[in-house]
């Protein structure tokens, strides 16, 4: 009988976040378990275990500084500019970024050190903004994680279970793959978000064929939670040939800064 309970509780409050979202990057009705207050809250709640399980922060105010503009900058011409962003350098030595719902993006250590130019970390930070505008972690969480951890993850309690809640899910969080789909559109929307904020789009393409030149020599967790689609470096260069091709010489790339204010911060 209290099992039945717990199964009613559990149905009773899922309808109230269960529903259809549009898709800004594509206009597609898409089911989603959550609404965007709770993508949010999810962010808000979960960032300090994501955080914590990528290293923590580089202790580097003025690196964190720089990473966060940029990513702001990105932030402010994407298609949900109202959530409040944060972008943040984890200690993490994979190659690796990480999305949560309602604004939150971590970008290894990892991974820049392997970037050369502001405008490839702003094509990766664009990526991961994407993928929050269009929900991809939301619904991957919906689909991956599991109901009764998505319902302790809506919860405020702050019990011992629900903490223990929140250290478990972080791992599990940092492990969502996107389908390939997905990765296509954030890929195109994040493009489009790097040449607004006033980036070269050349950029993402040096970083996916970095990426893709990395997973030759051993696998990067990057692109297996994003794994690559067909022909990635392809369409990307024919989206800049058909959209921003006029544009692109004059944008910024930004290899002083990045080498003075991340590279030179990160030598071992």
């Amino acid at each position: 009988m209290r099992r039945k309970l717990v199964f009613v509780i559990m149905w009773l409050t899922l309808s109230f976040f269960v529903g259809c979202s549009v898709n800004p990057l594509t206009g597609e009705d898409e089911f989603m378990l959550f609404g965007e207050e709770q993508d949010v809250e999810l962010g808000a709640n979960y960032a300090p275990e994501v955080e914590k399980e990528l290293g923590g922060r580089i202790e580097d105010s003025a690196l964190q500084s720089y990473i966060d503009g940029v990513g702001q900058k990105v932030a402010r011409v994407s298609h949900k500019p109202g959530f409040k962003y944060t972008f943040v350098a984890v200690k993490d030595k994979s190659t690796n970024a990480v999305a949560l719902p309602g604004g939150w993006v971590f970008i290894t250590k990892g991974m820049l050190t392997k970037l050369k130019s502001e405008s490839q970390l702003a094509g990766v930070l664009a990526h991961e903004t994407a993928h929050i505008t269009a929900r991809d972690v939301s619904n991957a969480m919906s689909n991956q994680i599991g109901m009764e951890i998505l319902l302790a993850a809506v919860a405020t309690s702050a019990k011992s279970g629900a903490v223990m809640t929140a250290a478990d899910l972080a791992g599990q969080i940092v492990a969502l793959r996107f389908s390939r789909d997905d990765e296509r559109t954030a890929d195109l929307g994040g493009m489009g978000y790097m040449v607004d904020a006033g980036y070269n789009p050349y950029g993402m393409v040096e970083t996916m064929e970095m990426l893709e030149h990395e997973q030759t020599l051993r696998p990067i967790e990057f692109l297996s939670t994003h794994p690559s689609p067909e022909n990635r470096v392809a369409y990307l260069r024919q989206r800049i040939q058909t959209h921003y091709f006029n544009k692109a010489e004059g944008l910024s790339v930004g290899r002083e800064d990045y080498s003075r204010i991340v590279l030179e911060k990160l030598k071992d």
